[in-house]
């Protein structure tokens, strides 16, 4: 009896250890600009669409909360630019995936906003003889949201996000197709009804980063010395070990031309020894097996 509880209380030191070191790890994220699909009455305080506004809010939100690595927006540009994926104007789950793939993310966000705006209805009255009119006010802003693992191209999860925002009082004010600043925006009945969109798709987000395994790549052998990314920028630190993968082949479904995944050997581990400049980065040596190259994984021991 002694012997199965010591060995149930390995288990569970063991499996809280594997918790620590993931949790400290940054799971990486790419957030593509949204599709405008709107009437484009309404823009930005900076002159933006509403999908660059809200992308640009999602990004803010996901990298306060200190969990993830954020691609900027800059290096998505910059590699569908080179990747002739831009063209069109659209991201597709499979642009988005090869994009992220090539970014080295595990999640990629993207959609289209189909609903950025006001509506506005007026009932009559009288007091003292005087007709009044009193208005109600209603913001409404609505998301197609699509989270892709990029490994194996597929969607894991869609939503339609709609949110609204009411108001009602006498119909002196007027509503605002364009905002001054931030503050103007935050204070509207817009903003604040684009903030619980918003809100919403980031716990998408971590619903799905919560069930989603860490890693990280090889990315250069040279004699004893491995490097390794991420680095500092993605959680690693010295001291950190990790297990190496080999890919091998992947596996394709012949129906719908995803990846199925691939099977993966273990051949090795190593240890990080020291952290690269500027966080991107990181050095490590191996300390069991043979064969370790260019484009393993690496993953939590």
């Amino acid at each position: 009896m002694r012997h199965y509880i010591k060995n149930f209380i390995t288990f569970i030191l063991v499996l809280f250890l594997i918790q620590s070191a993931e949790a400290q790890l940054k799971r990486r994220i790419a957030v593509f600009s949204f599709e405008d699909k709107t009437s484009h009455r309404y823009a930005w305080w900076n002159g933006g669409s509403p999908g660059d506004g809200m992308a640009d809010m999602l990004v803010t939100v996901l990298v306060k909360n200190g969990k993830y690595r954020v691609i900027e927006r800059q290096e998505i540009s910059k590699i569908m630019e080179e990747q002739n994926l831009g063209q069109s104007g659209r991201v597709t789950e499979q642009s988005a995936a090869k994009i992220g793939k090539l970014l080295g993310v595990e999640l990629a966000v993207f959609g289209a906003v189909t609903e950025f705006g006001y509506s506005k209805s007026k009932t009559g009255g009288r007091i003292k003889g005087v007709t009044v009119g009193v208005s109600k006010q209603k913001a409404t802003v609505a998301v197609d949201v699509r989270i892709v693992n990029t490994t194996t191209g597929e969607i894991i999860a869609a939503d339609n996000v709609r949110k609204e925002e009411t108001t009602s009082g006498l119909s002196f004010s007027s509503r605002l197709t364009r905002f001054n600043d931030r503050k103007s925006f935050d204070n509207s009945l817009v903003g604040k009804a684009t903030r619980n969109a918003v809100n919403e798709i980031f716990s998408m987000v971590e619903k799905q980063m919560e069930v989603l395994p860490w890693s990280g790549k090889i990315i250069l052998v040279k004699g004893s010395v491995i490097y390794i990314k991420p680095g500092s920028e993605g959680g690693v630190k010295t001291g950190d070990v990790f297990a190496v993968y080999s890919k091998g082949e992947e596996l394709i479904d012949p129906d719908t031309g995803l990846s199925l995944g691939v099977e993966e050997q273990k051949v090795g581990t190593i240890k990080v020894t020291s952290l690269i400049t500027g966080g991107k980065a990181a050095k490590a040596m191996l300390i069991s097996g043979t064969g370790v190259k260019k484009g393993d994984i690496i993953k939590v021991q």
